[in-house]
């Protein structure tokens, strides 16, 4: 079993046209304790059944951590970013490009530093865009270029087979 603290709310929603709209009631994984459901490829899909919701976790070589998910309202898509590396101040908010295999999306993310694991910042997004959510699943790298911090890079194989599962947990939960 693995404990997640709680996750602040972000302001920011994909729209389909690719950029971002703000969302000031998105609910986001909070203080459960978060169970392992499941691995693939990399991925490992936890289920918080408090929320009844799952999400999809992978760290990389240098010990970034890339989180998707559903809000607890199941309405929106999030993608989360945390990093030990990154200098954020908690809440300042910071516009932000992704670009997956050379398909661009713009968003404003809002960061923080608080109530995640001790040693990491990062912040989310919020996603309602469906072709943003098909492209990170089935697209292999996705670059983010915050405004102010070093661009980096993020390995999507295997997210279209643990986007699978955690639509499978998520079915599960409800």
């Amino acid at each position: 079993m693995k404990t997640f603290k709680s996750l602040a709310a972000v302001a920011a929603v994909l729209t389909i046209s690719g950029t971002l709209a703000f969302a000031d009631n998105a609910v986001l994984p909070g203080d459960g304790t978060f169970t392992k459901y499941g691995e693939v490829e990399g991925w490992t899909v936890y289920v918080d059944a408090e929320r009844q919701s799952c999400l999809i976790e992978r760290m990389d070589d240098q010990a970034n951590v890339v989180q998707m998910g559903l809000t607890s309202d199941h309405k929106l898509g999030y993608l989360g970013v945390f990093s030990k590396t990154a200098d954020l101040s908690s809440g300042r908010k910071e516009d932000i490009f992704v670009d997956l295999d050379g398909v661009m999306y713009s968003s404003q993310a809002t960061k923080m530093k608080k109530n995640i694991t001790e040693g990491y910042t990062g912040g989310y997004i919020l996603a309602n865009n469906p072709q943003f959510i098909e492209d990170l699943a089935k697209k292999y790298t996705m670059t983010v270029f915050p405004k102010k911090e070093q661009a980096f890079v993020v390995d999507l194989a295997g997210t279209y087979k643990a986007m699978e599962l955690a639509r499978t947990c998520n079915a599960e939960q409800g």
